[in-house]
This record gives structure tokens, C-alpha cells and sequence, in this order.
């Protein structure tokens, strides 16, 4: 009898085990004991949490962190103060090396070679190395690139030095053959930055005044200016040549075809220049060849190509795109509105962002809804609008920056998500990415900042702390990569990670400035009032009443009697889709729907 007692027993404790078992999730869910998912409630005060709201019904649609998947788990929630802290003094220091690198090893020269700690100038043995010599014009470019870096990050005592320096040692006056778009970006626009940080009354920088300061960096603008002029002249478009030499002129054996970007982005610097002096012929010659190219676009697109013959007019490169040869056309047709009020040239922008919109743009038409692809921009013909190839080039990834500065953040937020999962592929970007092979075309990587850009734009746009975590894949990609003996290197393969002998001047221009102002919030461009906007170059100007008045709208191009217009009125030509559209309950989760990003990770062989 004892023995069946026994087996009774055991198989009452079995059903009872079966019967616990049973109600074990319920009982998870009800006492949190879930191994995977969060507990429901208040989060932990140290950290603060979405607005009020976000975990109802929005968030749930959306996919909250409570869903916990990869994506949530990584990007989700708040990001650290301290953690912001520690990289923002990441990005200071990074900008520190790279730039006492250069003044101790390179200085005077032009750039610095970061493997062999030496300085860099023209390519005097061979004139046809344009890689070199467009950019390189004996002129200390490095330093004079850094100027309002160095204003932005708040260290006074070496912008006053290095201003002096520039003043003290820089001359125009040299046999050297430059190209005149990136002599204007890179030289032109940082003197004028930096002049413009020196006299502003205001001083948000902290004291940045030089002693005894006499307009000296206006003045060796000017002169820069004056010697680029030659370009714009015997021309019968009005476009100019893309190079001169800097004391004699246009080379007699100059080429007679110029890109769209190179002739049609001088307007900031040469506009600001001709308000600062109240002499018309800078803004005049520069305005003039964007008229001439805008007025040479196709009937049937709107679109433009990429390469002109500045005689004739024809279009020998026919591909349109957003990329090289292209990008910052469109970029300045909006900048030079904010900072010059011209209607015409919000009139323009709008006319090209509608027809991009129209014949460039792939895949459905929202961003985080429905079927399909995920919208990309695409090298199509201008006539035509049919694709042209299959790859996109890094420059490219400005573009969400410049949605966002016209509102069309959702469809930045899209694109913007395309370049990033590059980059997580290969630790940087290709200057040329296949997306049909998912493989890089053109494998380098020189330091390039227009990732970073739109990270950041899209970061003061949203809030969202995604951004911020994708600023410090950026920056620990940077570090591990790309970091050398004396600088920052480029990469010659983004596959193997080798190395070039190469730290381009926009490394500390363009890359290091957005990664130090994506991660100090209490920056004086975010704090102090003043509006400011920045340069192709990334070079900080102030968006000052003073070049928004000119005295000369009835010399400018025929036709351009321009209507001032309302700093508020820039408008997307798809304003349906604006910064209105990404609500405040979104600030803490996934700017792009984890499903999206996955898609997205899928298309560039990620996973």
C-alpha cells in the first residue's frame, strides 16, 4: 500500500508542475520576471525617458524599446550626459592632434602628411596632378582652413596666434595654379569666417579679438579674390574656367570645361565678400555664372548635368546627380537665400529640389510607410531621366543636411540611414558605393565630413539620440582607422583599412567641427542667440541683417530684380513633408522604424 501512496504522490506533484508551468508567463508578465522584455513602469531617474506620452498607443504602433530588438536595444532611450561629455573631449582632441600635428610637422606647407610627419605643397615636378595642385597653392591652406575651428571650440589664446600667423606669413602672391572653387571653400571663406568672428561686437566665442586688428584678413580676402577674377573673364557664357594661376591668370592651356559645382558654388563667399567691401563685382560675377547654368537646363527635367563647356554651353557631361560635380550648386541656391535674401534663388532651389524630386528619387514614397524600396537618390541622364549607373559617391550624403535645412526631414532621416549603414559595413564610406553589387566602386576614403554633416543637422533637427550614437560609431571608426603617427590618414581601401600619406584640410575644417558641435550642446552656435549657417566648407558665417541689404540690385545680371523675401519662407517644393511631421513622442525611439533599418542593413550587405 505504501508504494502506490508513493506513485499517487508523484503523479499529483507532476500535474501540479505541469499546471505551474502553465501560468508561468502570466505570472512573468504580471511580477516582471521576463527574462528578455523590460519591466513596465518608471524608469530609473538618472536617465531620463521619452516625453510624456510616448510609451502610449504612438509608441506602440511605432515599435518601442519594450519590442527588443537589435536595433531598439542599441539606439533606443536616452544617451548619457557623461557619455556626451567624454566625446565631445573625444572630438576636441582628435581636432588637437591632427592640428598640432600639422604646426609642428608641416607648417608652413600646405598640408600634412600624416605617416611620414612631413608638410605637403603643390606638385611642382607635375602640373597635371590635379589631386594636388587644384587644392594646394603654397599658401599654408591647413591653417587657414582651421581658423573658425579653433573660434568654435572656444580656444582663443591659439585662434589669436594663429590668425597672427596667417597675417604675418600668408601671401597670394605665388606662381600657383589653383582651382578657383576650392581656393574660394576652403581659403576665401575661412578668412571671411574668421574676420567676421574678430569684429563681431557680440563675441559668442569667448574673447576672439585681435590687438591692433586692421581688417587684415578682409584685406588678404580681397587680394585672393582680385587674383581669382581672371576666371570669369573671356568667357562667353559668363561661367568661368575652372582654373587660374594665381599671378599671371588663366593658363593659356586652361581647359574650356568646367563642373556644375565648381562654377555655380561661389556665391556665399564672393556674395559675402561684395556686402563686406560694398563692391558688386564679387557677387555680380559669381551670380551671374549660376544664371548661365541654371538657364541651361533641360526643358523636359529641369535637371542640370554635371560637366559644361564654358564657351559654348553644352553639356559634355550629361550625368545629373547629387553627388560630384553637382552637389553644392544646389546647396548654395538655398544658402545664398538665408544668407542674402534673394528670392530668385529660393525661387531656383525649389524649381531643382521639385525636379530631383521628380527624376533622381527611387523607391516609396514615405519614409517610414508602406511597401517597397527605400527612397534613394539616383545618377540619372538630364534629357531623359533615365538611371544612368548604379552607384552613389560620398559626397552625396550632404544631402539629408540640406533636407533638413528645408524641412523635409523625414525624407532626410530615410537617406541619411542608407550612408550610415554604409559606413557600419566598412567602418567609413567609399567614395564610391555600387548599391546594385553592394560593393564599393571606388574604395578610398580621405577623411570626408558629409556623413557627419547631416548626423549632426538631423541631431539639432530631431533631438533624437540615435544621432548621437551614430556620432560615436563615427568617431571610434575615425580613432581606430584612419588615426596615424602625427594626424589622421586617409584610407586607400575602406575593405583593408590601408592607409594614404594624406590629411586633407577639410578633416579639420568640416569633420572634426560637426563632431565637436553633435556632441557640446551648450555651444555658443546652439546658446547664444546669433543664427548662424555654415559654409560648403564648413566655415561658420553669422546670418546678419547687414548682408541681407545691398546697393546694387539694379547692376546685378539682367533680369534679376530681385524680391527680398521673409527669412521665414524657405519651403521645400514637397512642403507636405516637414519638420511638423515628426512628433515629440518619437524623440526617443528609432528615427527610422527598426524594420526600415533592417531593410536598409539588407541592401548593403550588412546582414
Amino acid at each position: 500500500m505504501r508504494w502506490r501512496s508513493v506513485v499517487l504522490g508523484l503523479l499529483l506533484l507532476r500535474l501540479g508542475l505541469q499546471a505551474l508551468l502553465a501560468l508561468l508567463p502570466a505570472l512573468a508578465r504580471g511580477l516582471c520576471l521576463h527574462p528578455r522584455l523590460p519591466c513596465p513602469g518608471p524608469r530609473p531617474p538618472a536617465l531620463p525617458g521619452p516625453p510624456a506620452g510616448a510609451a502610449g498607443r504612438g509608441a506602440r504602433l511605432w515599435g518601442a524599446a519594450a519590442g527588443g530588438d537589435e536595433y531598439e536595444r542599441r539606439y533606443s532611450g536616452a544617451f548619457p550626459p557623461q557619455l556626451r561629455a567624454r566625446l565631445r573631449d573625444a572630438a576636441r582632441g582628435m581636432f588637437v592632434f591632427g592640428y598640432d600635428s600639422y604646426m609642428e610637422h608641416a607648417f608652413p606647407r600646405d598640408e600634412l602628411d600624416p605617416l611620414h610627419c612631413r608638410g605637403r605643397g603643390p606638385d611642382r615636378r607635375d602640373p597635371s596632378n590635379l589631386n594636388i595642385n587644384d587644392v594646394l597653392g603654397n599658401y599654408s591652406l591647413t591653417l587657414i582652413d582651421a581658423l573658425d575651428t579653433l573660434a568654435v571650440m572656444g580656444n582663443s589664446s591659439e585662434f589669436q596666434k594663429a590668425v597672427k600667423l596667417v597675417i604675418d606669413t600668408v601671401s597670394f602672391d605665388k606662381d600657383s595654379t589653383v582651382q578657383v572653387f576650392e581656393a574660394t571653400i576652403r581659403v576665401l571663406g575661412s578668412l571671411l569666417s574668421a574676420h567676421i568672428i574678430i569684429t563681431d561686437t557680440k563675441q559668442p566665442f569667448g574673447d576672439m579679438t585681435i590687438k591692433d586688428y586692421d581688417n587684415e584678413l578682409l584685406h588678404l580676402a580681397h587680394d585672393l579674390a582680385v587674383r581669382l577674377l581672371p576666371a570669369f573673364e573671356n568667357t562667353k557664357t559668363g561661367i568661368p574656367y575652372p582654373r587660374v594661376n594665381l599671378k599671371k591668370g588663366v593658363p593659356p592651356d586652361s581647359h574650356n570645361e568646367t563642373c556644375t559645382a565648381g562654377a555655380g558654388s561661389l556665391l556665399v563667399e564672393f556674395g559675402i565678400l561684395s556686402r563686406l567691401l560694398g563692391d558688386s563685382t564679387f557677387e555680380w560675377v559669381a551670380r551671374r555664372a549660376v544664371k548661365a547654368l541654371w538657364s541651361l537646363r533641360s526643358n523636359n527635367t529641369g535637371l542640370l548635368g554635371n560637366v559644361v563647356n564654358i564657351q559654348t554651353g553644352h553639356w559634355v557631361g550629361k550625368q545629373s546627380g547629387l553627388g560630384a560635380g553637382s552637389d553644392s550648386f544646389y546647396e548654395y541656391l538655398l544658402k545664398s537665400y538665408i544668407l542674402f535674401g534673394e528670392k530668385e534663388d529660393l525661387d531656383m532651389f525649389n524649381s531643382a529640389y521639385q525636379s530631383i524630386q521628380n527624376h533622381l528619387r527611387r523607391g516609396r514614397e514615405a519614409c517610414n510607410e508602406g511597401e517597397g524600396d527605400p527612397p534613394l537618390y539616383v545618377n540619372v541622364n538630364m534629357y531623359t531621366g533615365q538611371l544612368m549607373n548604379t552607384w552613389i559617391d560620398s559626397l552625396q550624403a550632404f544631402f539629408p543636411g540640406l533636407q533638413v535645412l528645408i524641412g523635409d526631414v523625414e525624407d532626410a532621416i530615410c537617406l541619411h540611414a542608407f550612408y550610415y549603414a554604409i559606413w557600419k559595413r566598412y567602418g567609413a564610406l567609399p567614395e564610391r558605393y555600387n548599391w546594385q553589387l553592394q560593393a564599393p566602386d571606388v574604395p578610398f576614403y580621405p577623411l570626408r565630413p558629409e556623413l557627419v554633416e547631416s548626423t549632426y543637422l538631423l541631431y539639432q533637427a530631431t533631438k533624437n539620440p540615435f544621432y548621437l550614437h551614430v556620432g560615436m560609431d563615427i568617431l571610434q571608426s575615425l580613432e581606430k582607422y584612419t588615426k596615424a603617427k602625427c594626424g589622421y590618414a586617409t584610407l586607400h581601401h575602406v575593405v583593408d583599412k590601408t592607409k594614404e600619406d594624406r590629411m586633407e584640410s577639410f578633416f579639420l575644417s568640416e569633420t572634426c567641427k560637426y563632431l565637436y558641435l553633435l556632441f557640446d550642446e551648450e555651444n555658443p552656435v546652439h546658446r547664444s542667440g546669433n543664427k548662424f549657417m555654415f559654409t560648403t566648407e564648413g566655415h561658420v558665417v553669422s546670418v546678419d541683417e547687414r548682408f541681407r541689404s545691398s546697393l546694387w540690385e539694379d547692376i546685378l545680371p539682367a533680369g534679376e530684380h530681385s524680391l527680398k523675401a521673409k527669412p521665414s519662407e524657405p519651403k521645400a517644393a514637397n512642403f507636405s513633408s516637414n519638420c511638423n511631421r515628426v512628433p515629440d513622442e518619437r524623440r526617443y525611439l528609432l528615427p527610422l522604424k527598426s524594420n526600415y533599418m533592417r531593410q536598409i542593413d539588407r541592401m548593403v550587405g550588412l546582414i
